[in-house]
């Protein structure tokens, strides 16, 4: 077997499986358990799944317990988020304060946005970037800068955050269920998440369909909290309710 044939089997087998071993995919693939940890080393660096102890798992799968880095985020799902923000941006107005999350999602909606004369506060350092190279207003709040997502934590930006009273804002989540709300693997950033929220008039969360029925570890919101803009294979039940919003790719 090809080496590239091998490392396309095993990310076909941790994608059905969700999870597998490293002992299970020696047996399996009839090969070295030290080549499986080398080939799950080179497909953890090329973002194609996430070596864990004694194994991997899907990107997916790792969204839900820890952050990925944006690197790692930015490819999943891609036209869906592209969908989600593009109808995202057309909610804001001229005359809004706008509230953006760390995060891909809420950095494709970057890539959207057309009303200059909205002003845009967020605790991103990179979407401040994005924003700024894009012409737009925009105030970046203080703290702790944690590097895997490029977002400020912290007293400080607890601080900066009560200070502000915003007309609509944007969110990205792990996991939405309605019985556990929002919900996010890191619990300083899911404490922003919930002040910024708190302080949010009109407030949107965008989650492509994969985040529906799934539980990340720390809550920062109720299901009823925001309006959740979606697209992809949204779960049947989710339709029923009048606070998400489906558009198509």
């Amino acid at each position: 077997m090809l080496a590239e044939e091998r490392l396309a089997r095993i990310v076909e087998m941790v994608g059905r499986r969700g999870t597998a071993s490293v002992s299970d995919l020696a047996s399996e693939l009839g090969i070295s358990e030290s080549t499986i940890r080398r080939d799950l080393d080179k497909l953890d660096q090329a973002h194609r799944l996430v070596k864990v102890h004694g194994g991997a798992t899907t990107l997916e799968s790792a969204h839900l317990t820890r952050d990925l880095t944006l690197d790692e985020r930015h490819g999943l799902h891609a036209e869906e988020k592209r969908a989600i923000c593009a109808y995202a941006a057309t909610l804001v107005g001229p005359d809004d304060l706008v509230y953006l999350d760390a995060g891909s999602t809420v950095e494709e909606l970057i890539g959207h946005l057309g009303e200059h004369r909205a002003r845009y506060v967020t605790d991103s350092v990179s979407h401040a970037m994005k924003l700024a190279g894009r012409g737009f207003h925009v105030t970046v709040l203080g703290g702790e800068l944690k590097s895997a997502t490029e977002s400020l934590i912290g007293p400080d930006t607890i601080a900066a955050l009560s200070r502000y009273h915003f007309t609509i804002g944007f969110w990205g989540a792990n996991g939405i269920t309605p019985e556990s709300g929002f919900t996010s693997p890191e619990s300083n950033e899911a404490l922003i998440k919930q002040l910024s929220m708190e302080h949010t008039a009109r407030r949107y969360v965008l989650a492509d369909a994969t985040k529906f029925d799934s539980t990340s570890l720390v809550g920062f919101g109720p299901f009823s909290s925001a309006t959740i803009v979606t697209c992809g294979d949204v779960p049947e039940r989710y339709r029923e309710f009048e606070n998400v919003v489906e558009v198509s790719l």
